[in-house]
């Protein structure tokens, strides 16, 4: 099957006008794109993956970050507020892994990074990116397959 936002005409577009209320909001592509990364392995999502990782390069995200976004928080190739922008991403995708979805802790760590307005971009395009995943992951969309 193809992707349903494609299958649904007129569904593709709103998502895409999301995309750009999120690169509207003051985080950097990098940052962005670590963010959906990291998300979309997570989940699983080898279509979200692969066009993760190059937009990713596209946005400057060197070969060591991207090597190794999956392991984070064991590598020196981050900054604090890259840290604090994936440790928000993964608990707010992993909603189910614990009681309060995002403790106070990740929330005032990012907090300290990003305003408010940044903070709503950065929790879009979680939201989007875990939206690609769960539309992309089902219907087995393949890698590379989108460009």
């Amino acid at each position: 099957m193809q992707n349903p936002a494609v299958v649904l005409s007129g569904a593709m577009q709103p998502i895409q006008e999301l995309f750009k209320a999120v690169h509207s909001g003051g985080v950097t592509g990098e940052i962005l794109e670590l963010v959906h990364l990291r998300v979309s392995q997570i989940n699983g999502c080898a279509a979200c993956v692969d066009g993760g990782v190059k937009t990713a390069r596209k946005a400057g995200v060197g070969e060591e970050r991207l090597a190794t976004v999956v392991a984070w928080r064991e590598t020196p190739y981050f900054t604090d507020e890259e840290r604090a922008a994936l440790a928000l991403a993964e608990a707010a995708t992993r909603l189910a892994d614990r009681t309060d979805a995002v403790d106070d802790a990740t929330w005032d760590a990012a907090a300290t990074y990003f305003d408010e307005k940044q903070l709503a971009a950065i929790l879009l395009m979680i939201g989007v990116t875990n939206l690609f995943n769960r539309l992309n992951a089902p219907t087995r969309q393949i890698a590379g397959a989108w460009g």
